[in-house]
């Protein structure tokens, strides 16, 4: 046989071997996410902890994401429609039923009651907000009816898109109790300490409900992309790298 006769299996093994490697099977992942989630979304950037985390996680193994944002409302939506290929998160709907993968949990929203600690406020119950002034980001009063149903009838309950007025309102003493992520108000109160003349009083954080951090995970259409997204987490954790990047947002570590 020739050499050049030779080297014909060996091309051909060769050519095998890159097929099927994990970058051969790499896709472009069209993921919805919100449309304004500080410190975790930032769309005009196509930044922050969770975009960055789970374009990461994903390009481990190949992948490359492009983010799709749209209303909070909306992302589960997008998925069932097919307009997307993954989801940042299902919102409380079960997607197995659409087809969807779950990935492990990737960052979370942990929700509490946050006070300022001159006022000694204890909540434990939902009577303990009785004659209390809530505000809290759009949509908690039908994630939370048990706890906040009684305060909207009052009177005493408001919404508020922009987050960075949560954190000034409750420091002036304008409402008794903020709702909110503990980071996206963390990340806010260190925002406006960027101005020299803000100098926020000390807070009281409150958990009121069981945290679950399989509450919150990512969706997937395709098996094969979940699991290469799921092998990607795992990296950017025992790495350290999944820490650096919410270091680089709120300027701590973040356990998970």
């Amino acid at each position: 046989m020739s050499a050049r006769l030779r080297l014909v299996p060996l091309l051909l093994s060769t050519l095998l071997a890159c097929l099927s490697s994990p970058l051969a099977a790499a896709d472009t992942v069209r993921m919805a996410f919100g449309e304004k989630i500080p410190p975790f979304c930032f769309p005009e950037t196509d930044s922050g902890i969770e975009v960055e985390i789970l374009r990461e996680a994903l390009a481990y193994r190949g992948h490359v994401m492009k983010p799709h944002y749209y209303p909070f409302a909306r992302i589960p939506v997008a998925f069932k429609a097919g307009d997307v290929d993954a989801a940042m998160t299902d919102l409380g709907e079960d997607m197995e039923k659409w087809g969807a993968y779950y990935g492990d949990p990737a960052v979370f929203y942990d929700n509490v009651f946050i006070s300022l600690k001159e006022r000694h406020l204890d909540i434990k119950t939902p009577e303990d907000l009785r004659g209390l002034t809530v505000i809290s980001f759009a949509g908690a009063a039908k994630r939370y009816p048990e706890w906040l149903d009684e305060v909207k009838k009052a009177g005493h309950y408001f919404e508020q898109n922009d987050q960075a007025l949560q954190v000034l309102t409750l420091d002036r003493g304008r409402y008794d109790i903020v709702l909110s992520d503990r980071n996206i108000f963390k990340y806010f109160t260190l925002q406006l300490k960027l101005n020299k003349t803000f100098h926020p009083k000390a807070v009281v954080e409150q958990s009121f409900v069981k945290f679950n951090p399989m509450d919150y995970r990512a969706v997937f259409r395709d098996k094969k992309v979940r699991d290469d997204f799921n092998a990607g987490l795992k990296h950017l954790k025992d790495s350290g790298r999944f820490n650096a990047i919410y270091q680089k947002y709120l300027g701590d570590g973040k356990g998970g």
